[in-house]
């Protein structure tokens, strides 16, 4: 049997174990210092909620689960091969909370602030920062149509972020109603818009040159291209660019949700305007915001508005919306910059046979001070004694069953047989 884990999934060692939980625990302090609470999703979802969910290119990466038993047997035998599944995991954690959400609301309180942190899954090919299965850190507002929640989602994430110490950052902010109103402004139809924005949300990957060819590819008129580039590129002032090609309801709201969200930003972390920001979840309606750390070249948290994607389930129109942390890619520049989880020492007490309840009694003294761990005395005791140095151990030894357990020190006696 291979002992390797199958392809996209890690295996963690106990030092990157306590660097994760130390960066799960730092990220829900602060939510819920927040006043949000904590809840938990299952990983696998009905195929046709995550198949309708509008989630993107993730649609495509969907692990889907194969019907079982009989009810497998039923479909083959019927010949329905396009219907052999029923089940598959959960590729973000928004969907989930949607159907969380209807399936439980009354027992919640409106507005409802949540916290999710937990495994998602996507069939994309493994790369360096890009696993098959990865944690989501999530914070969410349902209920609220107000855009102080996208202040207060702004606050808390960065917040959060600043308590991680990944250095200096910037939050990028569009609303897609805005991009559409720019797209439309510049010659393209309204039922374009959202294939048009598809493409410009690769504006980042494969540059203008990149998106120019692939929208001239689509159909589109080279003139309408080109005007369409040219004004997101010249964005200059913020309100003024936004008055200019949105609904002023909507460009009023929007520039005092910028305002208020860099008043509370305290000059900590800049938070910019970028008419070129998409997020490529089709089921944000208004508000899209993306977290970009200098010091990581690249995304660590991103999100928006979803107003619409609760009604699919409940078929009233529930305002919602979230952000959410790169875990993952957060832990590996930690991790390649030697962070530690800065946990109180680890301590070993070394104990003969038959000296478990006074090694015990010993190690409970010491846990305020140390993370105690108990281990029997091997044969090679120099040998286990050195292992556990480098490993980081303080140890606690006694040299007789009638002596006390004592402090390993460093100028210890090699030539002693039991120390």
């Amino acid at each position: 049997m291979r002992k390797t884990p199958a392809e996209g999934m890690n295996d963690f060692l106990p030092e990157d174990v306590e660097l994760r939980d130390m960066m799960t625990e730092k990220i829900v302090e602060v939510y819920r210092s927040f006043g949000f609470t904590k809840i938990s999703t299952p990983a696998i979802e009905v195929i046709e909620n995550l198949e309708n969910s509008d989630g993107g290119d993730n649609l495509r990466l969907i692990f889907k689960i194969q019907k079982r038993g009989d009810k497998l047997q039923k479909a083959i035998a019927q010949g329905e091969y396009s219907n052999l599944c029923d089940l598959g995991l959960r590729y973000d954690l928004t969907l989930p909370l949607a159907r969380y959400w209807a399936n439980n609301r009354a027992f919640l309180p409106d507005p409802f602030k949540c916290i999710q942190i937990g495994m998602a899954y996507r069939a994309e090919r493994p790369q360096k920062g890009r696993s098959r299965e990865f944690v989501q850190c999530d914070v969410d507002v349902i209920g609220s149509d107000s855009l102080d929640s996208e202040v207060e989602l702004i606050t808390v994430t960065a917040r959060a972020l600043m308590g991680l110490g990944i250095g200096p950052f910037t939050v990028r902010v569009n609303d897609r109603r805005i991009l559409r109103d720019v797209i439309k402004s510049c010659g393209f139809a309204e039922d374009c818009c959202s294939s048009v924005a598809v493409t410009v949300d690769k504006l980042d990957k494969i540059g203008e040159d990149g998106v120019r060819d692939e929208l001239t590819g689509k159909g589109y008129p080279v003139e309408c291209v080109g005007k369409l580039l040219n004004t997101l590129s010249g964005c200059q002032n913020d309100d003024g660019f936004i008055r200019q090609y949105s609904d002023s309801a909507v460009s009023l709201g929007f520039c005092e949700m910028i305002s208020r969200a860099r008043e509370l930003a305290k000059n900590n972390y800049q938070i910019v305007f970028d008419p070129k920001l998409v997020r490529g979840q089709g089921y944000y309606t208004g508000a899209v915001f993306e977290i970009e750390s200098k010091e990581f070249g690249g995304t660590v948290a991103g999100g928006g508005r979803y107003d619409g994607l609760i009604s699919r389930f409940t078929g009233e129109n529930i305002p919602a919306v979230g952000f959410s942390i790169g875990f993952e890619r957060i832990y590996s520049i930690l991790k390649e910059a030697g962070r530690r989880a800065g946990r109180k020492k680890k301590a070993a007490v070394l104990y003969d046979d038959g000296e478990i309840v006074e090694a015990m009694e010993f190690a409970d003294t010491k846990r305020k001070e140390y993370d105690v761990a108990l281990i029997r005395k091997k044969k090679k005791f120099l040998k286990q004694v050195e292992a556990l140095k480098k490993q980081g151990f303080v140890i606690f030894h006694r040299r007789n069953r009638l002596g006390v357990f004592e402090y390993l020190v460093e100028n210890w006696n090699n030539n002693e047989k039991e120390v």
